[in-house]
């Protein structure tokens, strides 16, 4: 694998990837299928990844039609990671018996172990058949929409496609690896004024909340409009925060520390409610919700915003803060809601919903053209990466177990094959004009 990192950190002039001989196996953070009853009868927060998560030696999978080998030099961690790691809602191995019943390329996912992450940054090393938009050589990095296009449901909007998966999620051989296989239509440019654990941090994260904010098939967000952003500075609501910012909108920024609010407020965010300081318990059971708390968080939104209520509520908490975004939203508004992080089971009062011509959406990762536009605002230093720290690939459940704990500001970052951070960067001078923003999270 030393050769690998050699010709991608010193490359030559004529430097030919395609020539590089690929190892017959690699390092992986996976999931073990014999191991998901490791935490049976644990509270969802005693569940620790540091366990389940384990760096194997595994084989180098063969490339199929559309798809192509990865030399990941970073990945990230994201929820779905966590998700993974605990084998909750259900363990990930069902995702995969099913996939490999699709056809005999998909047979490869179907294996006792798990190889997990659904972001990367890297360079291409192989393309298999078919594949002619990239080559090796070609730095990227991956989206996570595994998708086959067999069917017409998909070609209108690939998240509605009957055989869409999150890669390293509901695939196999995902990001957090020396090595990953994803299909081709996966990949965008990498950006070239950031680092590859910075360029490796948005991935799932900035396409979640372009799609769930900006897109026409999420919020449609316009200017003017005031946007209740949950967990604004963490993994997901630091992307949403600053599409609001970006687009002309106006954030109301919830977070749960003053130092969480110092950040908003460094990405330009000036509207904040810090849930810790004003003690807002929206539960007062575990059966039963307070609308008078519902009223509060309400009367303090429009005392900041001069009177308005919400026109979207970017809603990713779940359980816990479902009936509160349903009755701050303004009549009309729009509650645009994905991840569920605090419990799926969502309550809340439908009079408020019904009555005042509200509306749910629910939205799910983001379809090509809206990763490849997030991306592209990325790499224009339009949209910065809110990476705070990176572990190196054998602690990544360490870097798990911090995002499960939410000890944790903006993504964190896991070291794959670059051996050391700061490496990668190709654009100096972008870099240059963007780095307060670029390390805004890192000096926090």
């Amino acid at each position: 694998m030393q050769h690998i990192i050699d010709a991608i950190c010193h490359p030559g002039s004529e430097q030919d990837f395609a020539a590089l001989e690929l190892p017959d196996s690699y390092r992986a953070v996976t999931v073990h299928k014999d191991e998901v009853d490791l935490f049976e009868g644990l509270p969802t927060r005693d569940k620790d990844p540091r366990r389940s998560m384990h760096l194997d030696q595994v084989p180098t999978p063969q490339l199929a039609a559309g798809e192509a080998l990865i030399a990941v030099m970073a990945s990230s961690i994201n929820y779905n990671t966590v998700w993974t790691s605990i084998f909750e809602p259900i363990p990930t191995f069902g995702f995969l018996e099913k996939y490999g019943r699709l056809n005999d390329a998909a047979k490869r996912h179907d294996l006792p172990y798990h190889v997990i992450g659904s972001d990367a940054a890297g360079v291409v090393l192989r393309v298999g058949p078919g594949v002619s938009a990239w080559k090796p050589g070609d730095q990227v990095v991956a989206h996570c929409l595994s998708v086959e296009l067999e069917s017409p449901l998909g070609h209108n909007d690939t998240m509605l496609d009957p055989e869409q998966r999150i890669w390293g999620f509901e695939t196999n051989f995902g990001g957090l690896a020396e090595l990953a296989v994803v299909k081709s239509n996966q990949l965008m440019p990498k950006p070239a004024h950031l680092t590859w654990e910075e360029a490796a941090s948005p991935g799932l994260v900035n396409s979640t909340a372009y799609r769930q904010l900006v897109s026409r098939n999420g919020g449609d967000m316009k200017q003017g409009d005031v946007v209740l952003i949950w967990g604004a500075s963490g993994g997901l609501g630091s992307y949403a925060t600053q599409y609001a910012l970006n687009g002309g909108a106006i954030p109301v920024c919830v977070v749960s520390s003053e130092a969480k609010a110092d950040l908003c407020r460094s990405m330009g965010a000036e509207l904040i409610i810090d849930r810790s300081a004003e003690a807002y318990r929206f539960w007062k059971d575990e059966q039963t919700q307070d609308p008078k708390e519902w009223q509060r968080l309400g009367k303090q939104i429009r005392s900041l915003t001069g009177g308005d209520d919400v026109d979207i509520v970017f809603e990713h908490p779940g359980r816990e803060t479902f009936g509160a975004s349903v009755y701050v939203a303004k009549k009309g508004g729009t509650i645009v809601t994905c991840a569920s992080t605090s419990g799926y089971m969502h309550e809340y009062d439908n009079r408020y919903l019904w009555m005042n011509l509200k509306r749910i959406i629910g939205s799910h990762f983001a379809n090509y053209r809206e990763a490849y536009e997030a991306n592209r605002l990325i790499a224009k230093g339009m949209i910065h990466p809110t990476l705070s720290k990176a572990f190196p690939l054998e602690q990544a459940g360490q870097a798990a177990f911090e995002v499960h704990r939410n000890a944790h500001q903006g993504k964190v970052g896991v070291l794959c094959l670059a051996p050391a951070e700061g490496l990668g960067v190709t654009n100096p001078e972008l870099r240059a004009l963007h780095l307060p923003a670029i390390n805004r999270f890192r000096d926090a």
